[in-house]
């Protein structure tokens, strides 16, 4: 039964059936009339043979059945079936095909009896995975709870040092600020011990001169007394107290070397402060060191001028009283070396800011100021006003951009060219005593210097330069410098 069925099913006799009788419903209406009952007839005969095909494996099934097997059925649809006069050719079996098919009912069953061995064995190998899987998932279990266990602890732990450590933090913090007080406080010493120590100064070079007065005046008593041939001649010429020296006179070398370290000083520590402070607005390094060295030498020029003037009021001050062995220039001088505080310091910065905000070699960001470098003009100009006081006076060396580079003169930055004989621009000037140099300035060396000028006047064509001082500020500046001239009155001289 089994190969007469494979083999219906290998034909595919439904298939061609259904193409037959789509290919005569879509030629229905064009063929001839004879066509189409050949065509219903063709399809007849092949309904006719896979009737008989089913039949003949009707047969095989119900004799496999046994006697009774199937009767029920063949009782309820085959035999209503037949008896609506369809009838059809029963073909017979014989014994080979019986026996194939008992041969394939056998095969079969052994074949269902292996699966079935297989399917037990492979659901016992199953059940042991799942006894080894669900004892390895009671061991992970375990483990996660000893890891959780153990987290929680380490969460605690970890707690409690930061709590320590917030503990530590704060006491840390604690320190720091009782420290940073305790700099303050010595800062504070430091300072009041440097103004003891000035003033020692000052009382020593006042000791120092009134020693030196006394020892003259003890000498000059002397002589008064010891007998004269000419006593009228002696009295009229006095040389000796047109020799006497001033304080000024006296304290000269001392003032001398003290400038000219704070000179120093200004380029190792006030320099690098104002260079840091522009750099935050200014990225171009060269820029910046121009601004630093016009401003020092705005400084000079400003401090010199602000001398001249007021020399010429102490002079006209001290003119209508002055008497003593010195003249009228010396003690203007060493009127001016006593009071250095009367110097108005403000108005020179002043005008030393007003300076540099029309230089056309320079150029600043609008929102900021050159204000911002105050604090090194100022000192700037108390040593530039203190050095005119020497005799002779200290000054800056004259410097120009494209100059010849002199070695006794400047020293060659780090970022120069050591073979280029042209200066491209200055760092820090050089101070000079008459034509002697006492400090070395700085410079940058490079080719093609001589096209420097030209390379800033090109800068200078930026709109900041054309701004100036708010109403505001300059008349805070005039309101300030307008008090410099009274500070200067009889009761301070």
């Amino acid at each position: 039964m089994a190969d007469a069925l494979r083999r219906l099913a290998n034909t595919s006799s439904f298939s061609v059936l259904q193409d037959k009788l789509e290919s005569w419903h879509k030629d229905y209406h064009v063929i001839s009339c004879d066509q189409n009952l050949n065509r219903c007839c063709e399809l007849i005969e092949l309904t006719a043979k896979i009737q008989g095909q089913l039949f003949a494996i009707l047969n095989l099934t119900a004799a496999e059945g046994g006697q009774y097997a199937g009767v029920d059925t063949l009782k309820t649809r085959l035999l209503p079936w037949l008896g609506s006069c369809f009838s059809m050719a029963r073909p017979s079996v014989t014994n080979d095909t019986s026996l194939q098919l008992i041969q394939d009912s056998v095969e079969k069953d052994r074949r269902i009896r292996e699966l079935s061995a297989s399917h037990d064995s492979d659901m016992q190998k199953m059940e042991t995975q799942l006894c080894s899987t669900r004892l390895q998932l009671d061991s992970v279990r375990a483990e996660l709870v000893d890891s959780q266990r153990e987290l929680d602890e380490t969460k605690n732990k970890s707690a409690t040092t930061l709590l320590a450590s917030e503990d530590e933090i704060l006491q840390l913090k604690a320190d720091l600020r009782s420290a940073h007080e305790e700099v303050d406080i010595y800062k504070r010493k430091m300072d009041a011990l440097e103004d003891y120590e000035r003033q020692i100064r000052l009382l020593r070079d006042e000791v120092s001169y009134l020693s030196t007065e006394k020892a003259m005046l003890q000498d000059r008593l002397v002589r008064s007394r010891s007998p004269s041939p000419l006593p009228r001649l002696s009295r009229s010429s006095s040389p000796i107290r047109s020799e006497s020296p001033t304080r000024a006179q006296l304290t000269n070398s001392s003032r001398h070397a003290r400038l000219v370290s704070r000179f120093s000083d200004l380029y190792a520590v006030e320099r690098l402060e104002a260079q840091t402070m522009l750099r935050r607005y200014i990225d171009d390094l060269e820029m910046v060191q121009k601004i630093i060295f016009i401003a020092i030498v705005e400084s000079f020029k400003t401090a010199k001028l602000a001398y001249r003037q007021f020399k010429l009021r102490v002079r006209k001050t001290l003119s209508a009283s002055h008497f003593g062995p010195e003249s009228l220039e010396d003690a203007a001088v060493d009127y001016i070396v006593r009071n250095l505080d009367l110097y108005d310091v403000q108005a020179s910065v002043n005008d030393v800011i007003s300076a540099m905000n029309v230089n056309p070699r320079i150029s600043f960001p609008p929102e900021v100021d050159f204000v911002l470098i105050s604090a090194l003009i100022r000192e700037t100009c108390r040593v530039a006003f203190a050095m005119q006081t020497l005799d002779p006076p200290l000054d800056l060396a004259f410097s120009t951009d494209g100059e010849l580079y002199n070695d006794n003169k400047y020293r060659r930055s780090y970022d120069s060219e050591f073979t280029a004989p042209l200066v491209l621009y200055h760092v820090w000037p050089a101070l000079v005593e008459g034509n002697a140099v006492i400090v070395k300035g700085e410079a940058v060396t490079r080719r093609g210097a001589l096209w420097s000028p030209s390379r800033s006047r090109s800068r200078s064509v930026s709109p900041v330069r054309s701004r100036s001082l708010s109403p505001t500020r300059s008349l805070a500046f005039n309101s300030k410098r307008s008090l410099s001239p009274e500070r200067l009155t009889a009761s301070h001289l």
